[in-house]
């Protein structure tokens, strides 16, 4: 059986390009997205898309680093954005062998709908699938769900990411995380 993607929504109280910059720029979505402990853009000759660089840190000295790239932004003429990628690991250690998804931005009469789809390769065969669907995917989700509520709580109440995580404020409630 295959596993679903990952889908989470939030609607922030902020004008889209507020949401954009947070989201787009490294050193601001590395603060308020717990999925990740560093993001560097790698140097970019125009028109090639932009390729980066992640890491997560897992505890212990463990990290797992990989590495993505933007497979481009659309603009449509409703006023909502898309940003779309690619991303993968070559490291042995990491569950996640490659995937895709995209951003989403969609301008609504309380601020902006910011969502997210997406979905990946595992390695190790059976028994990856199997710790993928029963455990990775759903902390997956769920950190996905609590970064979005972090970059909520930033744009409305000023709150910072950091705040956010020390005073453990994880109302990822708000979040949806299945499509409508």
């Amino acid at each position: 059986m295959v596993a679903p993607p990952i889908y989470v929504e939030i609607v922030i109280r902020a004008p889209l390009e507020e949401v954009w910059r947070l989201t787009q720029e490294p050193e601001l979505h590395r603060r308020w997205d717990l999925r990740f402990t560093r993001i560097e853009y790698l140097p970019r000759t125009e028109p090639a898309p932009q390729r980066f660089l992640y890491a997560t840190r897992l505890g212990l000295g463990l990290e797992i680093r990989g590495e993505g790239e933007s497979a481009g932004d659309k603009d449509a003429g409703d006023g909502s954005r898309t940003s779309a990628l690619t991303f993968g690991s070559e490291d042995a250690r990491s569950l996640i062998r490659r995937g895709s998804g995209y951003w989403r931005y969609v301008p609504v009469d309380e601020g902006t709908r910011f969502l997210t789809r997406y979905d990946y390769e595992t390695r190790f065969g059976v028994a990856g699938r199997a710790l993928d669907r029963l455990v990775f995917r759903p902390l997956l989700g769920w950190a996905t769900a609590w970064s979005f509520d972090r970059l909520r709580l930033w744009l409305e109440d000023g709150i910072t990411p950091e705040d956010a995580r020390r005073r453990r404020l994880p109302r990822a409630r708000r979040c949806r995380r299945s499509p409508p």
